[in-house]
């Protein structure tokens, strides 16, 4: 569960330090004091998407702090050790520092996370619903989502829609075999020329280096030659060659070192030169002698490199670049090869829907199962919500040939009372009924989840009265095995509370700033005598606040 909150510089909230409770907590105030305003920065702290107007003016930076306890077992603890973000003290820490300029950063007991890694989090701490949450409900796919999330069957969704992209993909490249069989045909002509021609060339890295080093040595073994008989005579074979002026002047240098021993590093100087000079010479003779003048390996060579570098300038791209050009040829080629026999394809494709089909009938039956219990279970809540002789329906349709989402789309399907046949709630179901269908399915999926921590912001509205105080007696029962907190406008719901917050703006140095307060039992009194009675409060406003808190649901 949550247990604690700090807000830096949000919106309207300079330094908010707030700790939570178990059960259910309600979250009250005037319009615009900035309840939701905390929804909305603990959701930031879970993974949600943030914006530049969400750092208070004249601040450089909002930061938002989440400490939540980690269940002793499940799947959190699981993913927290396998991201190796240890859980210390049987915590989770979120962190969120949001820029003026609108960039953020994350991090998790921390550690700085990408923010998939803090929305996989928020995802297992707490679940979210907006107040405009019902009209989601709406859409078909939304519909889809909430019945394979209430039953658990997300991963064999995903599944289903793997194999329909693999089934999909094998159906195209059918079809277009069939349309393009011709021009297929060209193309593979194309393609097993070049890499006939490519292959019969047998390029090598490696062989090219030393074809071009090769080349360059026979091109100019003349000149080599001579300017290796030209160093050597230098050296040692000339009339003045080097080597025996050397031998000499060491000679001179030893006859003198005798007679003073300060000569002996020179002595030792000159030894060395003379010993690497003699190594010099006989590198330089056996390398002359290497050198040949081969005017027919040296065609050889012309033509072979002429030949790779024609080949190069054919396909446009350096001589190095030819072994990609094949492997590239290759592929294309085998690849064609594959698409030319549509009667192979389609055995492909027939064993990829196959495929598909298998996991899709078993989801299939998984939703069926799903939407008739999930059907029972609104349409009973709806008869304590005002709805006496409602009913709650989610049809289930077969989809032409199958979809990435199964082999049916899902339908939301509501009426009234007994006597009027069920009709699509997106066309029949008035605002108030919309919220309060809503509602009943958002506390009956809440109630089968395994997330500790439920938020409500403002799903009550279009609701009142007696069905407003069963909505809070709702909340309270989900409170009992969960936290649960509720922005509410309802004295009805927010009576229902464990505990209870009032928000409120003040102004200080020409500056509004939202300002926190946890009410005790004569607080919640007030509080709740201001929800019935607006700005006149009486006693028996007042009296009729404390009837409501006393009541024992």
């Amino acid at each position: 569960m949550l247990r604690h909150l700090t807000i830096c510089d949000f919106v309207i909230v300079d330094r908010l330090e707030l700790s939570f409770e178990a059960g259910f907590g309600a979250l009250t105030g005037e319009t615009g004091a900035g309840k939701s305003i905390l929804l909305d920065a603990l959701g930031l702290a879970l993974g949600s998407k943030a914006e530049a107007g969400m750092v208070r003016a004249g601040c450089a930076k909002a930061e938002i702090v989440a400490e939540f306890d980690v269940p002793t077992d499940g799947p959190l603890r699981s993913w927290l050790v396998e991201e190796a973000l240890g859980v210390d003290d049987d915590v989770v820490l979120l962190r969120r520092v949001i820029e003026c300029g609108g960039r953020s950063k994350a991090w998790l007991n921390g550690v700085p996370v990408v923010l998939g890694q803090l929305r996989r989090v928020g995802e297992l701490l707490a679940d979210i619903h907006g107040q405009h949450a019902h009209h989601a409900l709406l859409r078909g796919d939304a519909q889809l989502a909430l019945v394979d999330a209430h039953g658990g069957l997300e991963e064999l969704a995903r599944n289903v829609s793997e194999r329909y992209s693999e089934w999909a993909a094998l159906r195209r490249a059918r079809k277009l075999a069939e349309e393009s069989a011709s021009s297929s045909e060209r193309e593979r002509e194309l393609l097993g020329w070049q890499v006939s021609e490519l292959t019969e060339l047998a390029f090598d890295l490696d062989d090219w280096s030393a074809l071009n080093q090769e080349q360059a040595r026979l091109a100019h073994a003349a000149s080599l030659i001579e300017g290796a008989g030209e160093v050597l005579e230098g050296l040692a074979e000339g009339e003045y060659a080097v080597g025996p002026q050397l031998d000499r002047l060491l000679g001179r240098v030893a006859e003198m070192a005798v007679h003073d021993g300060q000569l002996a590093d020179v002595q030792e100087l000159l030894s060395s030169a003379s010993i690497q000079f003699d190594e010099a010479i006989h590198a330089m003779r056996r390398y002359r002698d290497r050198l040949d003048l081969d005017p027919q390996r040296l065609g050889e060579i012309d033509q072979r490199i002429q030949a790779i570098t024609g080949m190069a300038r054919k396909y446009r791209v350096p001589p190095e670049s030819l072994p990609g050009i094949l492997s590239e040829s290759v592929s294309r080629l085998e690849r064609l090869t594959r698409q030319s026999d549509p009667a192979a394809l389609a055995r492909d494709e027939a064993l990829a829907r196959q495929a598909y089909m298998t996991p899709a009938l078993a989801l299939s039956q998984a939703r069926e199962k799903v939407a008739t219990d999930l059907s029972a279970a609104v349409t009973e809540a709806m008869q304590s919500l005002a709805m006496a002789g409602a009913c709650f329906e989610i049809a289930l349709r077969p989809a032409d040939e199958g979809a990435a989402s199964g082999l049916e789309t899902v339908e939301f399907l509501v009426t009234a009372n007994a006597s009027q046949p069920l009709r699509s709630m997106a066309k029949v179901a008035s605002g108030g009924e919309l919220s309060r269908i809503g509602l009943a399915i958002q506390v009956i999926t809440s109630r089968n989840a395994a997330t500790p921590t439920l938020i409500f912001d403002e799903v009550d509205v279009g609701i009142g009265g007696r069905v407003a105080e069963i909505v809070g007696r709702l909340l309270r029962k989900l409170g009992v095995d969960r936290q649960v907190l509720c922005v509410t406008h309802l004295p009805q719901v927010a009576a229902q509370a464990d505990w209870q917050w009032t928000i409120s703006k003040e102004t200080r140095g020409g500056e509004t700033f939202s300002r926190v307060r946890q009410l005790d039992a004569s607080g919640r009194v007030e509080e709740i005598a201001r929800m019935l009675g607006g700005v006149n409060i009486t006693d028996t406003t007042r009296q009729h606040a404390a009837e409501m808190l006393s009541v024992d649901p």
